[in-house]
Parts: C-alpha cells; sequence; structure tokens
C-alpha cells in the first residue's frame, strides 16, 4: 500500500451505501422506466427517474430478493419511492 492509498476514499459495498440512504435518504417520487427480467420472469433490476430541485436524474437499482418479490411494484410507468443522498442527488434507490 502506498502512501497516498491512505488518503483515498474507500469504496462502499452496495448493501452499505443502500443502508446508508435508507437512514439518512432524502425521499422523493420516480418512475420507473424500464425493468430487466431474469429468466423465471422475475424483475431483478429497475430503471427509474426522479426530480430533485429542478433537476432530472435516471438511474437503475438491482431488486433485493424481499423487492422482487412485489412483481407488480416495478412494472414500467409505476409510481416508486425514492431516497437520495441529499448532498449527491445521483446517489439513489428505490424503496
Amino acid at each position: 500500500m502506498g502512501f497516498l492509498d491512505r488518503f483515498r476514499r474507500k469504496k462502499d459495498d452496495e448493501a452499505a451505501r443502500v443502508a446508508r440512504l435508507l437512514a439518512i435518504g432524502r425521499i422523493v417520487d420516480g418512475r420507473i422506466v424500464d425493468a430487466e427480467d431474469d429468466a423465471d420472469g422475475n424483475v431483478i433490476r429497475v430503471f427509474f427517474n426522479y426530480n430533485v430541485a429542478g433537476v432530472d436524474y435516471e438511474s437503475s437499482h438491482a431488486l433485493s430478493p424481499q423487492q422482487q418479490s412485489f412483481k407488480t411494484r416495478y412494472i414500467p410507468g409505476s409510481r416508486v419511492i425514492v431516497r437520495y443522498d441529499p448532498r449527491q442527488p445521483p446517489n439513489s434507490t428505490v424503496v
């Protein structure tokens, strides 16, 4: 490990990022734009958009097994709740 590596920000894993957003994230309405299915027809990833302070954002999120059990909640065109980091609005997740 080099000297400068000590000062670099560590990358969070996905579970820690989502947990932090669920704890401190602000809530905004979003809409599912597209969904990715697996071979069994289960929705595994959603693509969504949302607006914060007049700026439109689009992102994607891999659904947890618990979220995958709600098949009709994540069909394209559905409204969803989005939690985003107020300091970095592109950092978001679907609730």
